[in-house]
């Protein structure tokens, strides 16, 4: 099935809009027609510049206050066709929207909408054209699919179908299994567009917010199944009217739609395989199984003091990379790599943003599978020439040009830590620290449904409701993604002031893609203790945290005691309780979390997120944080 995207969904002008589009893969394109009208060349050369990108036009749109004017009023409307099926002769194009009229004077009644549209099919028809007509939620007298087909259907044109999309269907509630009894050769287009669920006037609600497939709360595949089991079989086309987008990066908007089409198809055909028999089945949606390691780069002094962080938090050095400068450490199923080399991806991060992490390792059932579902998603592959004693790991580019690695059981990458690495003596057990609970990414609040939509599509992950987090000095808003398993967590975490402590550390680290992560440990006392004697130090939390913390908790005296002389915030849900604690920031602005989760606690300590902000910008304030 071709795939398709309105150039009103992408930023920049209509060449920009273009080769974004084609570099996506898509098929083919709706020309709206502001973004025709704003550029400079005519018709014939506009028809000419999209078949040049390998595009086709699917649709010319829109056309608006067309049926039920009386008198003049309507013989103004036709006239306004003509010269519309002149323009799209010129351009190369057969079929154009129009959409239900809002027009004050227009008139209501079935029958009538029907005859104008029976009229408009014979003009139509003799210069081959075809019209579509669709329901706006909020057309004055037509604003439901099922209006919309039944003047289509009085019509009894052969050039005049209906136009369905998503967001009009789904945003007034109807049930889209009602379009299962339309017939398919009168379904002339299908366009496709979700939205978070928010009670607000319709046309505001569409003009500002709708998103991808899969950003949001409609249930497009629903929609979707509905239309293609009905017998659709022309392009799946995206239209999209979002701020963010429209200040966002052309190539990235069109690439994460031709993403969430891709995601939708393959959904759509696993749930009803007839609806989609002759498109290509990606690899199933991944469980991941874990993280299996987090790459630093850094150099020189800064190394050094990251080393020495990690040994307060009782890591120990395990291992040496047989041919490159690069050490590891581990403590319980955590593995920290040290990245020092001078050239390659790690040399080129660091030399932009200082010591970070740039590459995060995950444990899936299988990599390649992994690597193909990102592939056939449109993601980018990463792979970089290996040195003496390298096994090459699948791996696709992640956040701000970061990687994401892939390890399975096969007996090729089960082998990468013996194989690739001097084993070295360890110092000590740990505390008791005994995997990654979860990983935070910083990023601008423009890039939020970008990356939530890459994880969801490409993993089985579950998302959690948009969090609002108060910094002092502005707001960030943060999305938990988890795995069905709990073995993968995710916080995006997205700001649009560098004045926030998300924001500063974005600003200074040029877009450093990680700004901090979370040990789960068993007893987070007993880690806390230990941590004290070897020097650890811990983020210092107010007087005023724990004594309202007491009066809304019911913790003993000596619990709180405990959580006071080790800075341990607490929260509670129905599901259990959650403690954390953090490190003082390094690396300007990353840091540490442990955290311990009891009675199956899911979430992340929200409501503790504000005093811990305060807290690292009250310790950073006058003197800065250190680079390491």
């Amino acid at each position: 099935m071709k795939t398709s995207i309105a150039t009103v969904s992408v930023p920049g002008n209509l060449r920009e809009k273009l080769e974004a589009i084609a570099a996506a893969g898509f098929d083919g394109v709706e020309i709206f027609e502001q973004d025709f009208i704003a550029d400079a060349g005519s018709p014939r050369d506009v028809g000419r510049m999209i078949r040049d990108h390998g595009l086709e036009i699917t649709l010319f749109q829109p056309f608006r206050d067309f049926e039920g004017l009386p008198g003049r009023l309507r013989t103004k409307a036709f006239d306004r066709a003509e010269r519309k099926f002149d323009l799209m002769q010129e351009m190369g194009t057969d079929l154009v929207l129009f959409c239900s009229s809002v027009h004050p004077q227009s008139l209501g009644g079935v029958d009538r909408a029907a005859e104008d549209f029976h009229d408009l099919g014979a003009r139509a028809a003799a210069r081959g054209i075809r019209v579509g007509y669709e329901a706006l939620a909020w057309g004055k007298h037509v604003n439901d699919h099922r209006d919309a087909w039944e003047i289509v259907r009085r019509a009894n044109h052969p050039d005049i179908g209906i136009i369905l999309d998503s967001f009009h269907t789904l945003g007034r509630k109807l049930d889209p299994e009602t379009i299962r009894s339309i017939p398919g050769d009168k379904i002339f287009f299908v366009q496709l567009a979700d939205a978070p669920a928010i009670e607000m006037d319709l046309l505001y609600w569409s003009r500002h917010f709708r998103n991808m497939p899969g950003e949001g709360d409609l249930d497009v595949t629903a929609f979707t199944r509905a239309v293609l089991a009905a017998g659709y079989a022309g392009p799946l086309s995206l239209e999209i009217f979002n701020d963010q987008f429209r200040s966002g990066s052309a190539r990235g908007v069109a690439k994460d739609g031709y993403r969430a089409l891709a995601s939708l198809m393959d959904d759509v055909k696993r749930q009803e395989p007839e609806c989609l028999a002759d498109h290509a089945a990606l690899p199933e949606r991944i469980e991941p199984q874990g993280v299996a390691f987090v790459e630093f780069t850094s150099r020189g002094g800064e190394a050094e003091a990251l080393r020495r962080l990690l040994k307060t938090l009782s890591f120990s050095q395990t291992g040496r990379h047989v041919s490159k400068a690069l050490s590891l450490w581990q403590q319980g199923d955590i593995r920290i790599l040290i990245n020092e080399e001078q050239t390659g991806l790690a040399a080129s991060m660091y030399n932009a943003r200082g010591t970070g992490i740039y590459d995060i390792g995950l444990t899936v059932p299988s990599a390649s599978a992994t690597v193909d579902r990102a592939k056939g998603l449109g993601a980018e592959l990463f792979s970089q020439s290996f040195s003496h004693g390298q096994i090459d790991i699948p791996a696709i580019r992640g956040l701000s040009g970061s990687v994401l690695h892939f390890l399975d059981g096969s007996q090729a990458l089960s082998d990468v830590w013996s194989a690739e690495f001097e084993v070295q003596a360890t110092d000590g057990g740990g505390v008791g620290l005994t995997k990654i609970d979860h990983i935070a990414q910083t990023m601008s609040y423009g890039e939020m449904l970008s990356w939530s939509l890459f994880y969801k599509t490409l993993f089985d992950m579950r998302k959690d409701a948009m969090v609002d987090v108060t910094d002092p000095d502005g707001l960030v808003r943060s999305q938990a993604l988890t795995s069905g398993e709990d073995t993968l967590r995710i916080t995006l975490n997205g700001t649009e002031s560098h004045r926030t402590f998300a924001g500063s550390f974005l600003a200074d680290s040029f877009g450093a893609p990680v700004q901090h992560i979370a040990f789960a440990c068993n007893d987070i006392f007993a880690a806390a203790r230990a941590l004290n004697e070897q020097g650890f130090a811990q983020l210092p939390l107010p007087e005023n945290y724990f004594a309202d913390v007491a009066s809304r908790f019911d913790l003993s005296a000596e619990q709180l005691a405990e959580m006071k002389r080790f800075n341990i915030l607490y929260d509670e849900d129905e599901s259990g309780a959650f403690f954390q604690l953090y490190s003082k920031p390094f690396a300007g602005g990353m840091f540490f979390e442990l955290v311990e989760r009891r009675s199956g606690y899911h979430g992340f300590g929200g409501p503790n997120a504000p005093f811990r902000i305060a807290a690292q910008k009250r310790l950073s304030r006058g003197k800065g944080i250190p680079k390491a």
